[in-house]
């Protein structure tokens, strides 16, 4: 009697999971930095599915033995040439033998980049640079700052100057399955707005470095390093979610050159 009850449980719970919703089960990919700040919340749109690409090079920043350049230049399109859906939220994703020195750099906050622009900015404070194509046709100069927050959080101010744009990033730690390739996080939050999100702007290709050296008292340091061997291939990826509520992951990988 006990083991018919027992196999009646078991073939009831079974019953039961095999029942639940598909909202119930893991996405496909989770947000790889849980413990940064929480995005707006708001509902999906309907749009077009974007479909990106990554392409990161890696150089030496000339500076220290280890020091390095990134350089990310993702592209989105659809499969119409309509506009591609705007980001709510950017998580760059750096290979597991990537450290990043910011305490060693001036800082720039985003009060003093709105009052003065890039040139209010701390010499030295610049730690990349790089290029936005914005749909349809417009392009402008992208810079990056090093920055520290009031919660003293690091990360960068990765900015749009000719447009008064800035999107503030931290530096998270991954969790969970991408702990296997990454170990930082650029977690990266799209700006409050009142603008619907299928009309918010977006971008057709974006370039963005993270590196730059700054010697004082005859050391030179290096904004981001990387301890893997000559030949190794690095890990790179962004996870990617737009207003629609698409989420996407283009990876890419590169060997460290010298």
């Amino acid at each position: 009697m006990r083991s018919t009850i027992k196999l009646f449980v078991l073939a009831t719970l079974t019953t039961a999971s095999s029942l639940l919703p598909a909202e119930a089960a893991q996405p496909k990919f989770p947000l790889p930095t849980p413990g940064g700040p929480a995005p707006i919340v708001e509902p999906d749109v309907a749009g077009p599915e974007n479909i990106d690409n990554l392409d990161v090079t890696v150089r030496p920043d000339g500076g220290t033995r280890d020091g390095i350049e990134i350089f990310y230049d993702r592209t989105s399109r659809t499969a119409t040439g309509e506009k591609p859906a705007a980001m709510r939220q950017f998580v760059f994703l750096f290979d597991k033998s990537i450290r990043f020195n910011p305490e060693a750099f001036p800082t720039c906050d985003r009060a003093t980049f709105e009052a003065g622009g890039p040139q209010a900015c701390p010499p030295g404070s610049k730690v990349g640079s790089g290029q936005a194509d914005l749909y349809p046709s417009t392009v402008a100069e992208v810079a990056v700052f090093n920055t520290k927050y009031a919660n003293g959080l690091r990360g960068v101010l990765i900015t749009i100057p000719a447009g008064g744009l800035v999107l503030e990033n931290t530096f998270e730690p991954v969790v969970g399955k991408y702990r296997a390739d990454y170990r930082w996080g650029s977690d990266e939050l799209a700006n409050p707005s009142t603008q619907p999100p299928g009309e918010r702007a977006a971008t057709t290709r974006f370039r963005v470095s993270f590196g730059a050296t700054i010697t004082e008292g005859g050391r030179t340091h290096s904004f981001a390093e990387t301890s893997a061997k000559p030949g190794k291939p690095l890990n790179f990826g962004l996870w990617s979610h737009f207003v629609t509520g698409q989420v996407a992951l283009p990876t890419d990988r590169t060997p460290r050159p010298w």
